[in-house]
């Protein structure tokens, strides 16, 4: 699974933290993670909450990420703008058995973490369970496990629901504020990871006419 980490400018001096605590539980699972920032509170691209939500429907769409780990200072804004794009389903996470209840009753593709409200001694342990219990075996298998048939068929409906009210994220891109997509993408590795690991042609072409890059 390739997992994508994404950080908004206030609470960029965690990255490091973040991403070290994310590797060290998903990389033994043979998952792969791309930092895609902010690294630093002084990066030359600073990224807002919703354009944590923009990039995060650019990776899950194009397929250049499974799953995407984000937050702002409460999750909730990064929660609100990665929802309001198709093909994500971002849970608001803030302890481990979130995560693992999200996990496998919503079966979503993106969390939304907490990185200023609560964030104080013992925060690293706590990124580590959540992570442990979010990536613990198969999402998607029910809790409790008697409710794994009408969990699953309210997913189904979720999922359809969200095919009526969006629709296609290249149109939505084209019609959103140029600058403000720009931004979204102008990390320092954005333009290395997105264009190796892209599956949408259409998706990439979009995202090449925004760069300017052939």
């Amino acid at each position: 699974m390739k997992i994508a980490l994404i950080n908004e400018n206030s609470q960029a001096a965690k990255n490091e933290l973040i991403c070290n605590t994310l590797k060290s539980v998903v990389e033994p699972k043979g998952h792969t993670v791309f930092n895609y920032g902010m690294y630093s509170a002084d990066d030359k691209a600073q990224l807002t909450y919703v354009q944590n939500g923009i990039l995060a429907a650019i990776l899950l769409n194009s397929g250049a990420a499974d799953y995407v780990i984000s937050g702002c200072g409460t999750g909730a804004g990064v929660t609100l703008a990665a929802n309001s794009f198709p093909g994500v389903l971002c849970g608001l996470v803030v302890d481990p058995s979130d995560a693992y209840m999200f996990a496998q009753i919503n079966d979503g593709n993106a969390i939304a973490l907490p990185f200023a409200k609560g964030f104080g001694w013992g925060a690293e342990l706590n990124l580590q369970y959540i992570f442990e219990k979010l990536f613990e075996g198969e999402s998607g298998q029910g809790y409790p496990r008697e409710r794994v048939i009408p969990e699953q068929r309210n997913k189904k409906i979720l999922d359809e629901v969200k095919k009526v009210t969006h629709r296609d994220l290249v149109s939505i891109l084209k019609e959103l504020d140029q600058e403000l997509v720009k931004g979204a993408i102008a990390g320092e590795h954005f333009q290395e990871y997105f264009f190796a690991n892209s599956k949408d042609e259409k998706i990439t072409a979009c995202v090449k006419e925004l760069l300017g890059v052939n």
